[in-house]
């Protein structure tokens, strides 16, 4: 007979299949939802005020994420992927984040990892997608070669930020003659802390460390 776990064992397994889970099934086809191997997302998110000033919804980001369900819960945690975007008029929203992805090994845990959005959807008119943005369940938390190689890059900017609210901007110019450029947000300044040099580089999601001034 094979010996029962004790409930201490299991709790952290459970925890880890529920991260996520009500929101998930409460929103999926309303809020976001996929289109064969891709993800739209819906917005534009209410808890996100829109403004002309692209930096003040990225400032936004994180405390409204940090609010869903496993978003700040370590290994154990659920990641949510978003975009930012206009209308057309000047003005920048946030669409609302989705947890869909794949559930990925994190030492002797398991963590669910969201995949970028392709596309946003808005009610009110077409949409053009400036930014994807993501978040992480434990800090600190860098940008990952995943997060900086070109094959991944599906917009102009990338935004990730982790539990701790350290929020970081990947400029990858894909398709540009020029170093990608990674900053970190501090006291409402981006500050330069790498560069991809090359297109290798940006192939490869290699940084290169600059002396922050």
């Amino acid at each position: 007979m094979r010996a029962r776990l004790p409930l201490r064992w299991l709790l952290p397994v459970w925890l880890s299949a529920c991260a996520g889970s009500a929101y998930r099934v409460n929103n999926e086809g309303r809020l976001f939802g996929r289109t064969g191997n891709t993800v739209w997302v819906q917005g534009p998110w209410e808890a996100i005020q829109p403004s002309r000033d692209v930096d003040e919804v990225i400032d936004q980001l994180c405390p409204a994420i940090m609010k869903l369900e496993g978003a700040a819960a370590n290994d154990l945690g659920q990641e949510y992927c978003g975009a930012i975007y206009s209308l057309g008029e000047g003005v920048y929203y946030a669409s609302h984040g989705s947890p869909l992805g794949k559930t990925v090994p994190v030492g002797s845990t398991r963590r669910k990892q969201c995949t970028p959005p392709s596309r946003v959807v808005d009610a009110r008119g077409r949409t053009s997608t400036l930014a994807d943005y993501h978040s992480h369940p434990w800090a600190p938390s860098p940008l990952s070669i995943f997060d900086l190689k070109n094959d991944n890059q599906l917009w102009f900017i990338r935004i990730q930020f982790d539990r701790g609210c350290t929020v970081m901007k990947y400029l990858p110019y894909r398709h540009a003659p020029r170093p990608g450029e990674v900053y970190v947000r501090r006291n409402g300044t981006w500050i330069l802390m790498g560069l991809l040099e090359s297109d290798l580089d940006k192939d490869l999601g290699v940084v290169t460390p600059v002396e922050a001034k």
